[in-house]
């Protein structure tokens, strides 16, 4: 094991700096598990993902000659206790065979540290994106969702947090305008000059609208969900082929909300698309779980606090260098000019007749 393996990740550096192709390795040598040299970098900004191939004799294990993905966690995102929880719903999940892809248990357990570092190792899942105009595999998924949520519900999450007005709305609103405008690219405040007042008074605007909406929807369900359901994290075999149908993946995001979150990030197109294609997600969902039809109301105040809370997530990764590589036009006027008409799109949106199905 280097000295380099070793180290710790400096105050100065960014979080990622001491995270080194050797330091990978070393990290899964360290839970038993031999890397063959064959790394990739896998999509990912939050965390640092990695696809490693195993030797092909590591003694008697059960993954010699497989690939697994290694993810290390961004330092100081989530306490140790959230990402276990996170570990525990997934293994919950697995038991009731529900296809998602959760960390393996090493060593006996499933979070490890290494090099300044948590981590942990998941096998390594193919698939696409799934075909979300065919509405035979929006039931499937449907069903695969009904079924999460019934694991979701048995119990809360203790340490990781709700999807509210609260944690996604005024608390992002409260890390974007810190400090006041500093420029595009301020340490502080991220909001120019010229945009600041405009696009205070449009949040402001839209979240009015959205608490009118949650109070009258009154006391939809708070599970344990996804939290981040979108096509990226979801995997598709096609059928015929060995574990056919949708593979969960990504459950970084998981918290508390309501159900209809882990459903309309699947909708696209005009209304009478995401009509079809909710009413096909909600037959497949209905043949294991009621789904309370007052959520669909929640539909675009979600997706208002999910514009919201982008913007905010840009805003605090802003020192990593990846981000201001992938994504320069942050906190330009333009930026904030398309945030405020989005925003006043989501006002009008919100105060429309919701989806009916």
């Amino acid at each position: 094991m280097t000295e380099k393996s070793k180290a710790t990740a400096p105050a100065a550096l960014h979080a990622y700096e001491p995270l080194t192709p050797d330091l990978v390795l070393d990290a899964l040598a360290s839970v038993g598990l031999a890397g063959d040299g064959r790394l990739m970098a896998l999509s990912s900004y939050e965390n640092r993902v990695y696809q490693v191939h195993l030797e092909n004799t590591v003694g008697s294990d059960d993954l010699a000659g497989d690939i697994v993905v290694v993810k290390f966690y961004r330092p100081g995102r989530w306490s140790d206790a959230q990402i276990v929880e996170e570990h525990t719903f997934a293994a919950e999940l697995m038991a009731a065979e529900i296809p998602v892809v959760g960390p393996l248990v090493l060593e006996g357990a499933t979070l490890h540290r290494f090099g300044g570092f948590s981590f942990s190792v998941s096998p390594s899942r193919g698939g696409r994106r799934p075909e979300l105009d065919n509405l035979e595999v929006l039931e499937w998924i449907g069903r695969f969702l009904a079924r999460i949520h019934t694991v979701g519900s048995a119990q809360p999450f203790v340490h990781r947090p709700a999807l509210n007005l609260q944690t996604f709305g005024y608390a992002s609103r409260d890390i974007l305008l810190a400090g006041g405008a500093h420029g595009s690219h301020g340490s502080h405040g991220y909001l120019p000059l010229d945009m600041e007042s405009r696009w205070r008074k449009a949040f402001e605007e839209a979240m009015l609208v959205a608490q009118t909406v949650f109070e009258s929807v009154g006391d939809a369900r708070s599970l344990r969900l996804h939290g981040d359901c979108h096509p990226g994290n979801i995997l598709w075999t096609p059928e015929g082929l060995p574990l056919a149908g949708p593979h969960f993946v990504d459950l970084d995001d998981a918290r508390s909300g309501p159900a209809v979150q882990d459903l309309w990030m699947l909708l696209s197109g005009d209304r009478a698309q995401c009509t079809r294609q909710l009413g096909a997600l909600v037959d497949g969902y209905e043949e294991f779980r009621e789904f309370d039809r007052r959520e669909l109301a929640l539909i675009e105040p979600l997706r208002t606090l999910r514009l919201v809370h982008y913007s905010a997530w840009l805003a605090q990764r802003w020192h990593d260098p990846i981000f201001p590589i992938n994504f320069p036009w942050f906190g330009s006027s333009d930026y904030w000019k398309g945030q405020v008409d989005m925003l006043e799109e989501q006002t009008e949106a919100m105060q429309e007749t919701p989806l009916m199905i």
